[in-house]
């Protein structure tokens, strides 16, 4: 068994859930096995668009983002349902459970995949026998397909898991990297999406092995430090640990919406943007945080989409300050023109407890006018203890069957709790 397990080495599983909305549907009500199957937000409004899909769908062209109209018109005979997300949420949570029958070292990455190290547990078999057993047991349980990828890293485990779907378990070793992934287009490669890969095209790189051999500088140059990550990647190196406490790390809490009919009324899109800061606002006071930069996205009627952000002198956390932010943002920068979708992102977050400055007195009335109300906690939390004002994660909160870009954040969150 010693020959399976490096001694210096990890094996790493990724467990990616095929089809999971429409698996879970079909796991519930048997009927609708075999059957072109789409989950899709409301059909009567242009908000309808294609959260997942069965195979069969797939087969008939349906995709996922795909706008429910279209999809009809490539398969008439398509069935939609309306997502149940406490139904999803109730079939993850069995599925990490039985990822945990195997290690501790579990990572929620969303709500239909993780990644588990057995680099430990030689007592379950080889790592193929323990993925073949993961396989089986989700689905003789839950009645829920799955991929899973083996490798010696994450990068690699993941990039494994996609090769074969559905029920497929793949193997990839690092010395597998330069026949199977070298000759890929760099936009198939896990990281990579389509404006990073335009620009790797604008300098000649266009297959993951030219992206292997790249000039260090020259992807610094054109990326960042993420030139550098996607050349580890590429030649199948990737340092990361699986963290069971990741799921707790949030970079941002954005949310937005598409709008019923493209408008350029100034009186709705404001609505719009006070119903999107009430909603970050919950889904910041349920994490505890507050926000020093605030994004909006603008989406107009020909799909061009603009993000522009704002760094703040003071942290905010209100629906008021997110709203005023996000609005000082739009009247500078919106075109005019008629809009579909809109959104609001709190970014550069950070644990509200530690959020308050140190005010000297030269600048206390200042700073004070910036945001009273976060100086006025505080002040309330030192004379009477932290307790004093509650945490929205302390509430109850409504199930939603809303689609929304915030499910898989909340869901990571939970399995945290």
């Amino acid at each position: 068994m010693d020959r399976f397990y490096p001694k210096n080495g990890r094996v790493i599983l990724h467990v990616d859930m095929n089809s999971f909305y429409a698996s879970v549907e079909m796991a519930h009500n048997p009927k609708l096995k075999g059957k072109p199957l789409a989950i899709a937000g409301n059909p009567k409004e242009r908000r309808g668009i294609i959260v997942t899909c069965s195979y069969e769908a797939r087969k008939r062209g349906v995709k996922t983002a795909m706008p429910l109209w279209e999809a009809k018109k490539l398969c008439p005979e398509l069935i939609v349902m309306p997502p149940d997300f406490a139904k999803y949420k109730k079939a993850s949570i069995a599925m990490f459970q039985i990822l945990k029958r195997f290690s501790s070292l579990v990572e929620p990455v969303s709500i239909d995949e993780g990644y588990i190290d057995i680099s430990d547990s030689k007592l379950y078999g080889s790592p193929l026998e323990i993925a073949k057993k993961i396989q089986e047991q989700i689905l003789s349980e839950l009645d829920l397909p799955s991929s899973i990828g083996i490798a010696p890293n994450k990068f690699l485990a993941k990039t494994a898991s996609d090769m074969k779907k559905p029920m497929g378990i793949t193997i990839l070793r690092k010395r597998d990297v330069p026949t199977k992934l070298w000759p890929l287009k760099v936009e198939q490669m896990y990281g990579i999406g389509k404006k990073t890969a335009e620009k790797l095209n604008s300098i000649g790189i266009r297959t993951i092995g030219e992206l292997a051999n790249a000039s260090e500088y020259q992807l610094k140059q054109l990326l960042g430090i993420n030139g550098i990550r996607l050349k580890e990647r590429a030649n199948g190196e990737d340092h990361r640990k699986v963290d069971p406490d990741s799921v707790s790390e949030f970079k941002s809490i954005g949310n937005s919406t598409t709008l019923p009919a493209d408008t350029v009324d100034e009186q709705e899109i404001r609505h719009v943007f006070e119903r999107l800061a009430a909603s970050v606002e919950r889904r910041m006071e349920q994490n505890g945080v507050v926000s020093w930069n605030i994004q909006i996205t603008i989406r107009y009627f020909n799909r061009k989409t603009i993000t522009r952000s704002r760094k703040l002198k003071q942290a905010v956390f209100t629906k008021e300050a997110i709203f005023n932010a996000a609005w000082h943002l739009f009247t500078i920068h919106w075109s005019k023109v008629p809009i579909r979708l809109l959104g609001i992102t709190a970014q550069e977050l950070e644990e509200k407890k530690e959020a308050t400055k140190q005010l000297s007195l030269f600048t206390f009335e200042e700073e004070a006018k910036d945001e009273p109300l976060l100086l006025a906690i505080e002040k309330l939390k030192d004379k009477y203890g932290s307790n004093i004002i509650v945490k929205g994660a302390e509430k109850q909160r409504e199930d939603s069957k809303v689609p929304s870009t915030s499910f898989q954040k909340d869901f990571l969150r939970d399995m945290k709790e």
